[in-house]
């Protein structure tokens, strides 16, 4: 049987547990697919490091340039992690026409337009179904399984530590700080978490679900982000008493043929089924107009389900290169970014959620709703939390669908006025399935 020499450019959790599962499922894999995947060379900065794998010492190095230049690595297989050093080795290896699987999500948010070129260019493979959503086939559907279908939208819980959080918040009733110190000792979050708590690293993952989408390549920098950071648990309790929960969600929408790309927290109803996902798992809609929506669930993260995932794009690679048959997956975003006409965030139309701090006396509501009926925005509810005369109390306000910038506007001008006790809380909210 044909063999495919693999050179492994980090050697942390998820390297270790591609090697861990080549050791285990080998045969099961060459069987399946025609070619044995050896692993001949491993780069990592630290090579004496436990990881609870046993690799022959012989084939280990510092040296990542050596690996993807040797004669006996068909495949490079790329998980250092990070955007300069990585960088250089896929550009290499690309450049070499060798293929290349990464998992590397913020490197292909970033650099994704070039690296996708130069894989054009070599007639070789670029695989990073491992980028998203860890064990969750959603790279492969979107390349292959949604070919004959127009996808308009995708909404995706792409982070499990913001999942785990704002499970905990809602199912214990805890402050923010505490869930996220609790997740850190839990290792679901890092000791420095803004990556994670902030947007980005959901960002990074919706400009590459973006560029399946649309076949071209959208960067990081394309997509509008608000964190969780400071969330209060009043108002995850307070949307679920109006029948919906609280999720950090990517959504991307093309709507008129502009593409809009936004990473926030958003009230999603509590029957659809997005909403049920809890704790560290991930899931993600596809709205296609020939199948509809589809929902794919499972672990987004960790070294085994996605090293299951690295695991199946390096045979896709290695049988492609034995059967003559490199780049037999739809190709994709070769075509220019500029080609793409972008929906600017101030004209992003939802509904929203406000949570405002209001004098509690006669006439204060009729301020607010002034304020916002003179921007076109209509309320849909209000609900007083509390009364307690001549304090300010929580006042929340549902409104009818409004346009991003004048919502902006409308939050300056309340925040401005004397019966306001502190910053208005705002929050989209998401129907699902509609398209505006």
């Amino acid at each position: 049987m044909k063999e495919m020499g693999i050179g492994l450019l980090g050697f942390g959790t998820v390297g270790a547990a591609v090697v861990a599962g080549l050791q285990e499922h080998a045969d099961l894999i060459a069987r399946r697919v025609g070619v044995r995947l050896v692993i001949r060379k491993i780069a990592d900065l630290d090579t004496e490091r436990d990881r609870g794998v046993a690799v022959d010492p012989s084939i280990m190095t510092t040296d990542a340039a050596a690996v993807v230049n040797s004669p006996d690595i068909d495949i490079v297989v790329e998980l250092m992690g990070g955007v300069g050093a990585a960088r250089e080795m896929v550009k290499m290896a690309l450049e070499l026409r060798k293929p290349v699987v990464t998992a590397n999500k913020a490197l292909l948010a970033s650099h994704g337009p070039e690296l996708y070129h130069l894989a054009a260019e070599g007639c070789t493979d670029l695989c990073f179904g491992g980028a998203v959503g860890g064990g969750i086939p959603i790279v492969r559907m979107l390349r292959e399984g949604m070919t004959a279908n127009r996808v308009d939208s995708i909404y995706g819980i792409l982070n499990g530590t913001c999942n785990y959080i704002l499970t905990r918040m809602e199912n214990e009733w805890l402050l923010f700080d505490d869930v996220l110190a609790a997740a850190q000792a839990a290792g679901y979050a890092e000791a420095e978490p803004s990556l994670d708590i902030d947007g980005h690293d959901t960002a990074h993952k919706a400009a590459i679900l973006a560029s399946l989408m649309l076949g071209q390549p959208v960067t990081s920098d394309r997509v509008y982000v608000e964190g969780i950071r400071g969330l209060s648990e009043l108002d995850i309790r307070y949307a679920l008493e109006m029948g919906y929960r609280i999720k950090m969600l990517a959504i991307i929408k093309l709507i008129d043929a502009k593409l809009a790309v936004r990473v926030h927290p958003t009230l999603i109803p509590l029957g659809h089924l997005l909403a049920q996902v809890g704790g560290v798992f991930n899931a993600v809609v596809l709205e296609g107009d020939m199948v509809g929506q589809s929902l794919f669930y499972g672990r987004g993260a960790g070294g085994d389900p996605t090293a299951g995932t690295v695991l199946a794009d390096m045979a896709d690679a290695a049988r492609n290169l034995v059967y003559g048959s490199v780049r037999r997956v739809m190709p994709s975003m070769e075509n220019e970014e500029d080609a793409i006409s972008y929906r600017d965030i101030a004209d992003v139309v939802s509904r929203y959620y406000l949570r405002a701090s209001l004098l509690d006396k006669p006439g204060v509501l009729a301020r607010i709703t002034k304020v916002l009926g003179d921007r076109a925005i209509s309320i849909a509810s209000v609900m007083q939390i509390e009364s307690s005369a001549g304090a300010h109390v929580p006042v929340v306000i549902v409104t009818h669908k409004a346009r991003e910038g004048d919502m902006n506007d409308a939050l300056r001008d309340i925040d401005a006025l004397d019966v306001v006790g502190a910053p208005t809380v705002r929050l989209r909210i998401e129907d699902l399935g509609e398209t505006s």
